[in-house]
């Protein structure tokens, strides 16, 4: 039977107090909101900081992309198996819900919650992994989606979104649950880019970035939230898994009551506070939880070596052949035609110019940007005789 638990009376009666005696909100100040250049991008009553930021990333050429990535699920023909766009939607609700409630900058929420997988590849978290390992072998850098985000956002396109909404989706790391999390102050760009920096060296450190605002730390909690129920769902379209096969806990084991409860609970515990709280019982569930999709849908072994078999040696293949035509001066390849010329048509004024980017790293930008099926057709294109094909499942399979 499905449980959907409710905010104490207590708590309830707290916040409709506060609203009604308009007591000040912990929200992050959008005075205080850093730019890199702060003679641009001055915000106006109707355009704040934050909502130039929102649509910044919502004007990125790479924001359409998100319709065409993987989630969990690749090789499906289904249109109620999640892509990465409805996973972005639902974070931003998810957490905005939660930061209406607490009295925090909606806005920011927003910008974080909608930028935090734009550098993410294609094929989800195993494209992410294969762009990983051949970024290091040839480069010694590493790759982490959440750490290209900021590239895409303050790199590729240097549109000057503001260091707190930078921080909240470099900081957005959803493998990471914790029952408290607290807002970590964070200098200046010149820290920013330092603690970035140290991402492509180590990846270890992607984990040891915190939030520096209450904004970024629901965030980050949203995006646990937002996936674990709506994975299972997926997972028993795509035949993987079952809701049966889960364990019930304080969370429930359906995305609609592990989303409620959760938002609950988060409110329930972190109202008037300086830090985002759970209960133990709802974080021990939130863990049983993670645990049980790790175990029953991301490292089904189904799905791991339908990846390994096709994506991991196509996109080594990719790797090689663009870098080659990047290095050798082709400028008939798609790293030109499709990548370079389409980056330059955005005009932003750069000290260096981006074909001068290291070789590597272009080729990294340019693979991580693809959606799934551009992918699968750039490889047939450049290897039209090539035995590994994808197989996508279609409608009435």
């Amino acid at each position: 039977m499905l449980k959907y638990e409710n905010l104490s009376n207590q708590t309830t009666e707290k916040i409709l107090s506060d609203r009604r005696q308009g007591a000040s909100l912990v929200a992050f100040d959008d005075e205080k909101a850093t730019r890199r250049n702060s003679d641009k991008d001055k915000a106006t009553l109707i355009r704040t900081p934050f909502i130039r930021d929102i649509d910044k990333i919502m004007h990125c050429p790479y924001y359409n992309r998100y319709a065409d990535k993987t989630q969990v699920f690749s090789f499906y023909k289904n249109d109620d198996i999640t892509r990465r766009g409805l996973h972005v939607q639902l974070v931003s609700r998810i957490a905005r819900t939660i930061g209406k409630a607490l009295g925090l900058n909606l806005d920011l929420i927003e910008a974080i919650a909608l930028g935090h997988d734009i550098g993410h590849t294609p094929f989800g978290h195993a494209g992410e992994s294969f762009l990983d390992e051949l970024y290091y072998q040839h480069a010694g850098r590493h790759f982490s989606h959440n750490i290209h985000s900021v590239r895409v956002l303050d790199g590729i396109f240097p549109y000057n979104i503001t260091l707190q909404t930078l921080n909240g989706i470099a900081a957005h790391d959803g493998e990471m649950e914790q029952n408290e999390y607290h807002p970590v102050p964070l200098a200046d760009f010149d820290e920013f880019d330092r603690q970035i920096d140290s991402c492509y060296q180590n990846k270890a450190n992607v984990r040891r970035l915190a939030p520096c605002t209450l904004e970024g730390c629901v965030m980050r909690i949203s995006d646990i939230i937002a996936y674990l129920g709506k994975d299972r769902q997926d997972a028993e379209r795509a035949h993987i898994a079952c809701h049966s096969g889960y364990e019930s806990g304080a969370i429930g084991v359906y995305n609609a009551e592990i989303i409620n409860n959760m938002m609950v609970n988060i409110v329930e515990n972190s109202y008037g506070k300086p830090y985002i709280k759970m209960d133990d019982d709802h974080f021990a569930a939130l863990k049983k939880a993670k645990a049980d999709n790790y175990e029953q849908i991301y490292k089904n072994k189904r799905v791991e070596q339908e990846l390994s078999a096709t994506v991991k040696p196509m996109m080594a293949k990719m790797y090689e052949r663009l870098l080659d035509d990047l290095q050798s001066g082709d400028e008939s390849s798609p790293i030109f035609t499709h990548h370079i010329a389409y980056v330059n048509k955005a005009h932003y004024k750069r000290t260096v110019p981006y074909e001068q980017t290291e070789p590597n790293q272009i080729v990294v930008d340019y693979i991580a940007s693809m959606t799934d099926d551009y992918f699968v057709d750039l490889y047939a294109h450049l290897f039209p005789n090539d035995n590994v094909k994808i197989e996508y499942k279609g409608y009435f399979d």
